[in-house]
Parts: C-alpha cells; structure tokens; sequence
C-alpha cells in the first residue's frame, strides 16, 4: 500500500525535526510539530509551553507528576478525574488521528507512530546519530553550553523514552518499532530525506 504518511521519531540533536520540515517541503505536504502543541493549547486552553514540556514527557513518578502540575498553578486532576499529563495525551491523540485522516503529511514525535499503528499508509521512522553529532547540533541550534551538552542530551532522551514507555509499553527506539532507522550523522540531514523519498516512491 502507498505510504501516505511519515512519523519522525528522533533523538534529541539528531535533527529530526529539522529533517521532518525539509520532507515535507519537498513532498508539498504539511508538517506537524509546533502546530500540533498549538492545537492542543487551544483546545484544552492550556498555554503551549506547558504542553510543548509535557507532551513528550513524562517521568513514570506520581510525585513529579503533581509537582510539575502544581507549578502550574493546576489541580493534579482535571474535571474528568483523569490526570493532567493524561488529558493533554488524550487530546493530543485526537488531533493527530485527525490530522492522518485530512490526508499526506509528516508529523514530527508525540508518538504517533503509536497513535497510527493501525494504519497501512503510514511510513515509521526513526532518526538517532552520535553522540558528537549530537552535541554538535545542541551548542549550534539550541544554544547550550558544550560543557552541558552531554547532560541535557540524556535528560531529554531519557524523557522522551519515559513517555513514550508509559503511553505506548514499547521501548523508544527500538528498530521493530520503525519501519526505518536513519542516522543523520553519517548520512546527514539531506542523506535522510533523500532516502525516505526514495522509500515512499518503492512502497507505491
């Protein structure tokens, strides 16, 4: 069946962001990322930062959960009895399960890969590179200090593999996840993109 569909699973300063962007660009289709924390901000009237944090991570710990939600100036729970990190997923499922039935794009993490599963037209992707490669992208695009680079590449790695645990019982990056599994220092940015087109143009 034709691939209709890309999801970008990536590490953090792999680029896959970017890569997901330039996809689309070159595919003529939309690419959902930032939309999708504005939609979700707009329907559940929370700010997009705060769901920009909590919509691809989480810790596993109530405890942290509360706390981080209470910073907020929330209650722990929302009217419905189900929590707040829990209400932004449920939402947030919604509008990509809607967003894949409008028609071709590419839709950047918040697990969609998951959300989509059971769907035939969609091509899973994974982006990962090394660990300088990495380090390389955070200091350039993302201005922080090399000397805590490593640190924040682990925390959020760590973060996204948590949430993607919880929500999906699968492990992040895992390859039998995916249906491909790119790394961006070794192919680079346009070595991605060129290779996902040439996979959609075989699944046709």
């Amino acid at each position: 069946m034709e691939k209709k569909i890309v999801t970008i699973s990536r590490e953090y300063g792999s680029g896959g962001r970017y890569i997901g962007q330039q996809l689309a660009k070159e595919l003529g289709v939309p690419c959902y990322d930032q939309k999708i924390i504005d939609m979700v901000a707009k329907e559940s009237g929370f700010a997009s930062d705060y769901i920009e944090e909590k919509g691809e991570r989480i810790t596993g710990s109530l405890l942290f959960n509360i706390a981080s939600s209470l910073t907020y100036a929330t209650n722990v729970l929302s009217g419905s009895g189900t929590s707040l990190q829990d209400e932004i997923y449920f939402i947030q499922n919604r509008i990509i399960r809607d967003l894949a039935e409008k028609g071709p794009c590419v839709i950047v993490g918040r697990c969609a890969d998951y959300i989509l599963r059971e769907r035939q037209d969609c091509l899973n992707v994974f982006i990962h590179a090394d660990h300088k490669t990495k380090i390389q992208r955070a200091v350039t695009y993302f201005d922080i200090e090399e000397k805590d680079a490593p640190a924040v590449l682990k925390k959020r790695d760590k973060a996204r593999a948590n949430h993607y645990k919880y929500y999906t019982d699968q492990e992040w990056g895992q390859v039998s996840n995916y249906d491909l599994a790119l790394n961006s220092g070794v192919l680079g940015v346009e070595g991605c993109v060129k290779i996902i087109k040439n996979v959609l143009e075989l699944a046709k």
